[in-house]
């Protein structure tokens, strides 16, 4: 079985995170993932489209979701304009902060993630892997 893609473009504003959430929700949701990795995910896309809409200059992003042929992995790319690589927060944000949650939420829930140059845009793709549980 081959291994599933499924890649899609939104503008750079801040609405785009609700349509991410809503477009993987219903990608994974035909894939037949288990609810734990589909609500992960969600979150997931959400915090890293919120992440490249607030702190990069992009006029669009685009998300891929990669299922391996087994369908135990999933990753999640976001590619956006921005040149900065993203690194794990220093810090994690007190009670009273209204934001600087996003990466350490990504941290704690992925599997594994980075940040790398983009070969599908102008700027840097930031991933994710999640294990796709039963």
């Amino acid at each position: 079985m081959p291994r599933r893609e499924y890649w899609f473009g939104l503008p750079a504003l801040r609405t785009s995170a609700r349509v991410a959430r809503d477009t993987v929700r219903d990608r994974l949701c035909a894939w037949k993932l288990p609810g734990d990795t589909c609500c992960d995910a969600v979150l997931l896309v959400s915090e890293l489209t919120t992440n490249a809409v607030l702190h990069t200059a992009s006029s669009r992003v685009l998300c891929g979701l990669m299922l391996t042929a087994d369908e135990r992995r999933l990753r999640i790319e976001l590619h956006d304009e921005g040149s900065t690589p993203v690194r794990p927060p220093e810090h994690r944000a007190g009670p009273g902060e209204e934001s600087g949650r996003g990466l350490f939420l990504v941290q704690q829930l992925a599997d594994s993630w980075g940040s790398a140059r983009s070969t599908r845009a102008e700027g840097k793709l930031v991933w994710a892997e999640l294990t796709a549980h039963s």
